[in-house]
Formats: C-alpha cells, sequence, structure tokens
C-alpha cells in the first residue's frame, strides 16, 4: 500500500484490526475516488481538504462499523463541493445505498434564495430529518462531520466560528443527545461553549482541574474502597473516577444560579458490573458505606430515559462532608450510554433493519408527519426543539406502561402517546384516580387514564394551544384536516379577514378573492380554498402568511391611505413586533429578542412578582424584584441609572419547577424533624437542591433550604405546609 500523508493509514491499519468483517476494498475505492476529486482544495488549517473526510470516516467508524456508511462519510462532501460532478455518479460507482447517505448528509442546494440565513438552516435540517428517518446512519455521519469541524473549527473567522458553534449547541449536541451518544455530544457543548464564553469556559474548566486534583487522594481512597468491598461480596467491577463536562457545571451555575462549590455531582465514581441485580447490590453498598443525600437518587435502569440510557445514580456524602456521585451500570448500558442509538444498529451483524430500532425513531418519524402536515418551517422547528431540549417525565398508565413525555406534557399529549383514536376519542382523564382538566400536566410517577366516549365530537382546536408534544400536535392536526374541511376553510377565512385589518373595508369581495389567490400562490399553496384550511387546522400559521397579506395589500391600497391611517398602521405594526418578542428562562425583555436572562441571586424572583431588568456587561439582564434593595438604590446612582430595563414574565414558557427559591427554617431540635421536612418536601414532589443547618450547642437551630418551584403562589403553599410541622417556629423566604 503506498504511503499516505491525511491519516488515511493509521485509519485503515486500525479498520484491519478491529473490523475485519468490512470491504476494505471498496473502502479503499471510495478514499482514492476521494482524493482525486478534491485534489488542489485545502482546509483553512492548510490541510489538504482530504483530511477532513478521512477523519469523518475514522469517526463514522467507530459509531458504525458499516462498510456503506464509511464510504458515505469519505464521499460525504464531493456532491456538494465538486462542480459538474454527475448527479448519480456515486450511485454508479458505489452502489444505492452509498448515494442516499451521502444525498442525506449534503446540504440543501440553492433551487431558490431564502428569505434569512435561519430559514435555509431549518430547510437543511427538515432535509436531514428527512433522509434520518430513512436511515438512521445520516445521522451518524452528520455528527462525525460536525464533530471534526467543531475540532479544527478555530480556524475559521470568529463571526463564523459563533455561528457554527451556535448551531452545534442548538441542534447538533442536543440531537446526540436525543439519540443518546453521550461522547459525541459532551464534546461538541464542550468545544462550542469554549467558542461563545470564553471566559467562563475556561474559568469553569481551571476550577474542576483544581478540584480533580486537590480532592485525587479522596476520590482514589473511596475508589478502594468500594472495590475492595465488592472483592469481598465476589462482585466483579470495574470502577473509575468521572467528573462532569465543562458545559454541564456552566449550564448548572448559569440555568440555576448556583455557585462552582454548590455543585454536588462535578466528581464522582462510576461502577460497572456484569449483571442487572448486581447495580442494585452495589447501590446497597454504597448507602451501607457512605450518607445518602436526600432526594438525589435516580433509577434509570428500571424506568429509562427515552435516548435508552440506563443507570443508578445516586449522591453521597464522604468523610469531611464532601459529596460525590455514584454510577452503576452493566457493561451494555454503558456502552448503550456512550454510543447511544448506534449501540443497537444491526447492520455489524449484517441483521435487517425491522426491529426494536424502529421504536427508538419513532420520534423522528413524528417530525416527519408534521413535516408533511405544514408548509411552514418555523411549525416543523418548534416541536423538534422541545423534543429534543425537554427534560422528561415518566408516566404510567392503568396497565402500568411506563410512557415517557417532555416536562410539560399535558393529559391530552399523554393521549396522543398512547394512540391517536385514544386522543380524538378522549372527553377527559383521570391522574392518580382524580379528575383533572385537560390542561393538567402530568408528573413523574403518577397514573393516568384517559376518559374517551364513542361519542365524542373529537379534539377542540384550543388543544393545539395547550398541547406540547409535536406528536400531539400532528395527530390533532391531521382530524381537522380530515374530519372538518369546511370548518377549517370558515376559520381560516376568519382569521385571514381579520389579518387584512383597516384594509377589509377598502375591498370588494372579489378584491379579497383576488388578494387570497395571490398570497396562496406565493406562500405555497395551489390555491386559496386550500390556504384557508391551512390556516383553519394549524397546517400554516398566520404569522408566516401575514407577510404576503401586507405585501399585498401596500402594493395594492396604501398609497389611497392618508397619513392619519398610515400612522395608524405603523402604530399596529409596531405593536405587533413587540408582541412577538421571544422569552428566555421565561423572561421577555422589552426592545431585546432572545436575551441571555438570568436571575439575581440578591432577591431570586419568582413568577407573580413584579420584575425589573439590569442590563450587566456582558452577561446579558439580571432580573430582580422591583421591592429588591439593589433596584431601589441602583435607581438611584446616576451612574447605573439608565441599565433599567423592563421585563416581564412570559406565561407561555413558564411550567414545571425550573426556579429556585431559597427559605430559612428556625426550629425546635428535636429527633426526626430533619426526617419529617426531607418527606413532607418529597411527598409534595418538589425539588429539594440545597439543604445546610445551624447548629448552636450542639444542636440544630435553623435550616437553609432551597427548592425549586414553579411560582410565588407554589412557594407560599409549601411555607404554609412546613410550618405545620411540629418543632418548626419559622419559615421566611430569604
Amino acid at each position: 500500500m503506498p504511503e499516505y500523508s491525511d491519516g488515511y493509514a493509521e485509519f485503515i491499519s486500525l479498520l484491519k484490526e478491529d473490523n475485519p468483517s468490512l470491504d476494505l476494498d471498496k473502502i479503499e475505492r471510495a478514499y482514492q475516488t476521494a482524493k482525486q476529486l478534491h485534489e488542489g482544495q485545502f482546509r483553512l488549517s492548510g490541510d489538504p481538504y482530504i483530511t477532513h473526510p478521512v477523519a469523518v470516516a475514522a469517526l463514522t467508524a467507530d459509531i458504525t462499523a458499516d462498510t456503506d456508511a464509511v464510504c458515505a462519510a469519505l464521499l460525504h462532501d464531493v456532491v456538494e463541493d465538486v462542480e459538474g460532478l454527475p448527479a448519480d455518479y456515486v450511485e454508479r460507482h458505489f452502489g444505492t445505498d452509498v448515494a442516499m447517505l451521502v444525498n442525506g448528509v449534503t446540504k440543501l442546494q440553492h433551487i431558490a434564495p431564502f428569505e434569512s440565513k435561519e430559514e435555509e438552516q431549518i430547510e437543511n435540517l427538515r432535509r436531514m430529518i428527512l433522509a434520518v428517518a430513512q436511515d438512521v446512519r445520516v445521522i451518524f455521519i452528520k455528527l462525525a462531520d460536525r464533530l471534526h469541524n467543531m475540532r479544527t473549527i478555530f480556524f475559521q473567522p470568529d463571526e463564523k466560528r459563533r455561528r457554527i458553534s451556535l448551531e452545534t449547541m442548538e441542534i447538533y449536541a442536543p440531537l446526540a443527545h436525543r439519540l443518546g451518544m453521550q461522547k459525541i455530544k459532551l464534546e461538541l457543548e464542550d468545544i462550542a461553549l469554549s467558542c461563545l464564553d470564553p471566559m467562563a469556559s475556561r474559568e469553569i474548566e481551571d476550577r474542576i482541574r483544581e478540584g480533580r486534583e486537590r480532592n485525587a487522594d479522596f476520590l482514589s481512597q473511596i475508589e478502594a474502597n468500594v472495590s475492595e468491598k465488592l472483592r469481598q461480596m465476589h462482585i466483579e467491577s470495574i470502577i473509575s473516577s468521572r467528573t462532569k463536562s465543562i458545559y454541564s457545571v456552566y449550564r448548572k451555575m448559569y440555568g440555576q444560579n448556583k455557585e462552582f462549590d454548590e455543585i454536588y455531582d462535578i466528581y464522582g465514581l462510576r461502577v460497572i458490573v456484569d449483571t442487572e441485580p448486581e447495580c442494585y447490590a452495589v447501590l446497597g453498598v454504597v448507602h451501607d458505606m457512605f450518607t445518602s443525600v436526600p432526594g438525589r437518587f435516580k433509577d434509570y435502569i428500571s424506568t429509562p430515559k427515552s435516548n435508552m440510557y440506563r443507570s443508578l445514580h445516586t449522591t453521597v456524602i464522604g468523610r469531611g462532608g464532601i459529596p460525590f456521585e455514584v454510577q452503576i451500570r452493566t457493561k451494555e448500558m454503558h456502552h448503550v450510554a456512550e454510543y447511544g442509538i448506534a449501540a443497537h444498529w444491526k447492520y455489524k451483524q449484517g441483521i435487517g433493519r425491522e426491529d426494536s430500532l424502529d421504536k427508538k425513531l419513532e420520534w423522528l418519524r413524528t417530525l416527519v408527519e408534521i413535516e408533511r402536515d405544514s408548509a411552514d418551517t418555523e411549525d416543523f422547528m418548534r416541536p423538534f426543539k422541545i423534543d429534543l431540549f425537554a427534560d422528561e417525565v415518566f408516566v404510567f398508565s392503568p396497565k402500568g406502561d411506563v410512557i415517557p413525555l417532555p416536562a410539560g406534557a399535558t393529559v391530552i399529549d399523554f393521549a396522543y402517546a398512547i394512540h391517536s383514536a385514544v386522543g380524538n376519542r378522549m372527553v377527559g382523564a383521570k391522574v392518580n384516580g382524580k379528575i383533572v382538566t385537560i390542561d393538567y400536566r402530568v408528573q413523574t410517577g403518577q397514573i393516568v387514564e384517559i376518559l374517551t366516549s364513542a361519542s365524542a365530537r373529537g379534539p377542540s382546536r384550543d388543544w393545539l394551544k395547550i398541547a406540547r408534544t409535536g406528536e400531539a400536535k400532528s395527530k390533532i392536526k391531521q382530524w381537522f384536516k380530515k374530519e372538518k374541511r369546511p370548518e377549517n376553510i370558515e376559520q381560516g377565512r376568519a382569521d385571514f379577514h381579520r389579518e387584512l385589518g383597516q384594509y377589509a373595508s377598502r375591498m370588494t369581495e372579489a378584491e379579497r378573492n383576488d388578494l387570497l389567490e395571490t398570497v396562496a400562490q406565493k406562500a405555497g399553496f395551489p390555491n386559496g380554498e386550500d390556504l384557508l384550511a391551512a390556516l383553519g387546522y394549524g397546517g400554516a400559521q398566520l404569522s408566516k402568511v401575514s407577510h404576503y397579506i401586507g405585501e399585498e395589500c401596500e402594493r395594492r391600497f396604501k398609497p389611497k391611505l392618508n397619513e392619519a391611517q398610515r400612522d395608524a398602521l405603523a402604530l399596529e405594526d409596531a405593536r405587533r413586533q413587540n408582541h412577538n418578542y421571544r422569552s428566555s428562562n421565561g423572561i421577555v425583555v422589552e426592545g431585546i429578542d432572545n436575551c441571555l436572562v438570568k436571575f439575581a441571586r440578591c432577591c431570586t424572583p419568582l413568577p407573580g412578582e413584579e420584575i425589573i431588568g439590569y442590563i450587566t456587561k456582558g452577561s446579558g439582564v439580571s432580573v430582580h424584584r422591583k421591592d429588591c434593595r439593589n433596584v431601589v438604590s441602583g435607581m438611584k446612582d446616576p451612574s447605573s441609572a439608565g441599565r433599567w430595563i423592563g421585563v416581564h414574565w412570559d406565561r407561555r414558557e413558564l411550567n414545571g419547577d425550573g426556579f429556585a427559591a431559597t427559605i430559612s427554617i428556625a426550629v425546635e431540635s428535636r429527633q426526626g424533624l430533619i426526617a419529617d421536612l426531607t418527606s413532607l418536601i418529597a411527598n409534595m414532589r418538589v425539588k429539594l437542591l440545597h439543604l445546610n443547618t445551624t447548629e448552636e450547642h450542639g444542636e440544630i437551630s435553623s435550616l437553609s433550604v432551597t427548592l425549586g418551584v414553579s411560582n410565588l403562589g407554589h412557594l407560599n403553599s409549601i411555607i404554609e405546609k412546613l410550618r405545620r410541622i411540629r418543632g418548626v417556629n419559622t419559615v421566611t423566604r430569604n
């Protein structure tokens, strides 16, 4: 074999050692073809371009040992980067499968101009998702491609580096997480963070390294003690120390307003054993050896995450009061935790794809259904991001089946997760045996029963506003599309005429119909009636169509308006634009769209309280309660008075228990008091984020407790119940 200087020799050598069953001749042909077609092309680093496809092929081979996937990885850029290449070139030389994979990875060609970079990104993502739903190997190659591009991103100019990193953080890292591919997800996040917030990234990296060095002896001793205990019990194990990723720490610090020292699970141990029963045996050993932290145990073995992750997590306290996390899993679970859906890929064994893998890709197929139902790219993107970013809840059916749903999901989402027919015939729901409203948000561990009736009229249009999952919204829209076309048209017509606003009174019916047909063609619909039907059942969003309506009205009628009418229209446009500002962390900042928002630690505001924002230097907007003493003094200071800005809660985005609130509890020391407190908090299904005690004369005199709450009313309800515990004197909010 000739000498290569692009990494191919090392790559092919590893392939021969690790995957001798691959068709190495076909891979060699793909490499030679890619090298020839990319001849004369160079990366920004100065390396020959062929180094990139070789690196992507090596990463792809590590994910899935499949000949066609490796060939497609080597050829993944030839269609996009080589001018004049015949459309069927790859298929003629390497077969249908390789061609399909290459086309799935290749970016969308510019058949028509896009209105924005975001729209182009969404269209590329839509194309990729459609390809992945057909063959999951597309995403293996795409993630490998993105990972290598991120590893070499520092050769890119600053602006492009930030844009690519933001896209990676918004799309590719969550996608890797959703597919359970944690190794890739963690590396993508850490590199992207180093580009988006380099100072914070370096600071956290330094703190982690210092802590690891400081606690090295402690962790080694813990590891040795646990290992010896398991050896005495004849349990074979692999024990290693584990450090939380930089971005995971960053997200906890900024998302939960925590200091570095307040994060318990930065360092820990991972114990890998042979069987599932041994996992629970190890858990017992760990709890015998150390003091467990209440509320910090999670059993992902009996209730796996939707990305197939299975493991036991528990946080315990070692000597000196140092908390650390212990993860316990089998070798198979560990393999799945590292590689996710790729661990279940059957092409390695030459087995067909009709197996449980189909169920693991069901959420992707739901997105395909949404794509078919809607011509609106944003309508496609919204449920995609919800499915990627949301935490999960695990809910039980009356038969004991576990249904995973995104946090904030309602009983409507549960019904449609069971079956579309169940959702369409739903007339009510019970949670733990009690009737609830249809907008009730389900919580982990609840038993949900859907009440149905054969005479049910079907879903209400309001359900589209209540449902959270893309699957439920898609099935509701399908029902309206199929069953209620005349009603859809009437509903769409009413929305369309309302959007015309002041122009409507100036048009005859014939003029309105002519404008409708023009707008329908611009929006990509065959005729006006189809557009109205889509508006009626939710297949198209009025906010998207309004651009074309306004454009046509301006062209046809605006010159006829007097100055006062034009001013009125301008004010209405400004009102609409202001209304559409997107929120961050449930906060809308007036005049700024989707900016970085964090909650001030001095007053920790909660939904239900009046708030105000302060524009910080380089850290976005800090949100305070209006009665915070720092606000009162800050607004009097001429040097900072101009930095205060109006903010308000975005009710649409507030859900779950994502707000931290700290309370002080003065107590009379008695045996079992802390157990009563933590039990009450657990029974209320409230997250216990932090607990600290203060002692006087050797006895507990007060506690500082940080809880995860949804709003001010939720916190007040908790405080009222805590006050009823025997031995509690006062409960006050810090």
